[in-house]
């Protein structure tokens, strides 16, 4: 394989391969074709255009437009966040957009992405219909609708924002809605410690995240309590919403190094970074900054490539990152109107989107040729993932793990 950094040793296995044939016959001194065909690290985007797309609810002339939309996004990406938001999901009380947001997961899934359900409970585009229960039965109906939702699609989204922006949950004042309402009354950790619990009952091999925007100290005694609480968090997310100036590699390691002291994996959930100007530094709330038009610009597109390529490469050489996620992967429809896709509105990629393809497809991928000896065995090294292997016409795939002894494959 090609000479890689040092810091991403552990981003490679090493796996000793055999071949044999149908009888248990040495393949020896055979030329063999390796091929990275997936990562096992997780490279997405928030994709909801997949909602529609797959369950044809536009008109021709945009399916068309979210065909080649959603083409752009397989050619780099392995994983995908689709919305699970309650006020959109239900927003007449028993009647989920289950079938449709089904038929997209397992579209994604079929292309072999892996799908994340964001999220399960928050405060923000929650179902209106909680301001007329009391708070007993608020809590009730959200713990269903966890129960249902990670039920309904275990095997499709085994991966959950449990809960969304907890730090700021109790004390929210933009509006009433039923899930402050609950989180003032029961607090932060032991309404996390009841939608983890049914979460993980509904099904013990999904993978749970508390996530958040609050990269404080807050969220740091936030995590603390939850873990001494016993709340099992399979991942910490944080979200990383740059619309007033990327943070730069000092902030970014900072962050990095104060909340990998819990030992948990760490994703970094809603990444963004425009191709358009800077949000004006006094604005607090991102919500507050509503204008006209926010357009990208080539000087603009410039700066993010290069802001994006070193965020993920600091990323991706960090041990305990396992996951990066794009917010959205289009100016199309993006929140705040912010130019911080990858692509243009137009579909047209920008610079970060091939720099994210070289990095991805390129720089951090495997592909190599090589001979097996007498005894038709291989050594093969290469980023951790799935491979397919290529001799005399015939194809095994494998995987890569970092914990790989001897592997036979049959041809």
């Amino acid at each position: 394989m090609q000479q890689v950094n040092d810091r991403l040793a552990h981003r490679i296995g090493k796996c000793v391969i055999r071949l044999v044939d149908g009888s248990g016959v040495a393949v020896a001194d055979q030329e063999v074709r390796i091929r990275q065909i997936n990562h096992s690290f997780l490279f997405g985007a928030g994709i909801f255009d997949v909602v529609p797309f797959v369950n044809q609810s536009v008109p021709q002339e945009k399916l068309t437009f979210l065909e080649e939309e959603i083409s752009r996004f397989l050619e780099v990406f392995n994983f995908a966040t689709l919305p699970f938001y309650w006020g959109r999901f239900e927003p007449e009380q028993g009647k989920p957009q289950t079938e449709a947001l089904s038929r997209a997961a397992e579209w994604l899934q079929q292309k072999g992405v892996i799908v994340k359900g964001h999220p399960l409970c928050w405060h923000t585009v929650t179902a209106p219909w909680l301001l007329d229960m009391s708070n007993e039965q608020i809590l009730r109906a959200q713990l269903s609708r966890i129960e249902r939702e990670v039920s309904n699609f275990e095997g499709v989204i085994d991966m959950w924002d449990v809960i969304n922006e907890v730090v700021i949950m109790p004390i929210f004042d933009k509006y009433d809605n039923g899930i402050t309402r609950i989180c003032k009354e029961l607090g932060r950790i032991e309404l996390i410690k009841q939608v983890f619990a049914v979460a993980k009952a509904a099904n013990p091999g999904a993978t749970l995240l508390l996530n958040d925007f609050n990269t404080t100290t807050n969220y740091e005694i936030l995590i603390d309590g939850c873990l001494h609480a016993g709340v099992p968090i399979d991942a910490i997310g944080i979200q990383s919403h740059q619309h007033q100036g990327y943070w730069g590699r000092e902030k970014v390691e900072e962050v990095l190094e104060r909340f990998s002291h819990f030992g948990v994996p760490i994703h970094f959930t809603e990444n963004t970074l425009t191709s358009g100007h800077l949000m004006p530094p006094e604005i607090e709330d991102l919500n507050d900054y509503q204008i006209a038009e926010w357009p990208s610009t080539p000087e603009y597109e410039e700066r993010q490539a290069r802001e994006v390529e070193e965020m993920y490469t600091i990323l991706f050489e960090h041990p305990q990152v396992q996951a990066i996620t794009s917010w959205s992967f289009s100016d199309h429809g993006a929140w705040l109107g912010a130019p911080a896709g990858l692509i243009r509105k137009d579909n047209g990629p920008k610079p970060s989107y091939d720099v994210l393809k070289r990095l991805i497809t390129k720089d951090w991928h495997t592909e190599c040729v090589m001979k097996t000896d007498g005894n038709g065995v291989a050594l093969v090294e290469g980023f951790l993932g799935d491979y397919e292997l290529v001799c005399q016409d015939k194809v095994s795939r494998f995987r890569l793990t970092g914990n790989d002894g001897q592997l036979d494959l049959v041809m």
